[in-house]
């Protein structure tokens, strides 16, 4: 059976299948890379529990970055986010965004815990 959680025309926030539970994309707020990214990471840990699910479960992670040269900004702030232990398999790549002010776009499938 397949679940979809806040479906519009164009797509759903959440879409679980099989104990799996994928986000769509999440972007966030701020000026700085690291602002969006905390933002980002905080609707993703909204969707995540509504789906059921937590930073623990994370089975993968894409990132979209504007600039690879925020690799490292980025990074610091998903470090510190990522519960030891825990890290999922991941990739990280530059695309052009959505909108011009977007830095960062991140993508996560997670495991529920039902």
């Amino acid at each position: 059976m397949i679940e979809r959680l806040e479906t519009g025309q164009r797509m759903s926030k959440i879409v679980k299948h099989n104990g799996v539970a994928y986000l769509c994309g999440q972007v966030g707020s701020g000026e700085t890379v690291t602002e969006q990214t905390r933002d980002c990471l905080a609707r993703v840990d909204a969707l995540l529990t509504q789906a059921g699910s937590d930073r623990e479960h994370i089975l993968q992670a894409i990132i979209w970055l504007a600039d690879m040269a925020d690799f490292s900004e980025m990074n610091a702030v998903w470090d510190a986010w990522i519960p030891p232990g825990h890290a999922p398999a991941r990739a990280c790549g530059e695309a052009r965004l959505a909108r011009d002010v977007l830095k960062v776009e991140i993508i996560i499938t997670a495991a529920t815990k039902k």
